[in-house]
C-alpha cells in the first residue's frame, strides 16, 4: 500500500483522528502548493469554482473532521474529473 493510499484508508476510516500534517502532505499532493499557508489556514487551487472548498486549519497538531470531510469530497471529484 502506498503512503498516499495509507493516508486515504485512514481519512476514511476516522475523519475525527487525523493528523494535520498527514492531511497537509495529502493536499500538497493532490493540490499542488497551497496558495495561502502562512496564516493558520492552508488554502488549496481546486480546478473548479465553488464547492467542495480545500481549505484546512492544524488544530493543535490534528485536522478538523468537517475539513477532512472536505478534502475527502475534493479528491473523490478531482478523481472523477481524470
Amino acid at each position: 500500500m502506498t503512503d498516499r493510499a495509507a493516508i486515504l484508508k485512514v481519512l476514511r476510516d476516522n475523519p475525527k483522528n487525523v493528523r494535520f500534517a498527514d492531511l497537509a502532505r495529502l493536499c500538497d499532493t493532490y493540490f499542488g502548493e497551497p496558495r495561502q499557508k502562512g496564516t493558520s489556514h492552508r488554502v488549496y487551487r481546486t480546478p473548479w469554482p465553488g464547492d467542495p472548498r480545500v481549505n484546512i486549519q492544524n488544530d493543535k497538531g490534528k485536522a478538523k473532521p468537517y475539513q477532512v470531510r472536505q478534502v475527502l469530497k475534493a479528491i473523490e471529484k478531482l478523481e472523477r474529473m481524470k
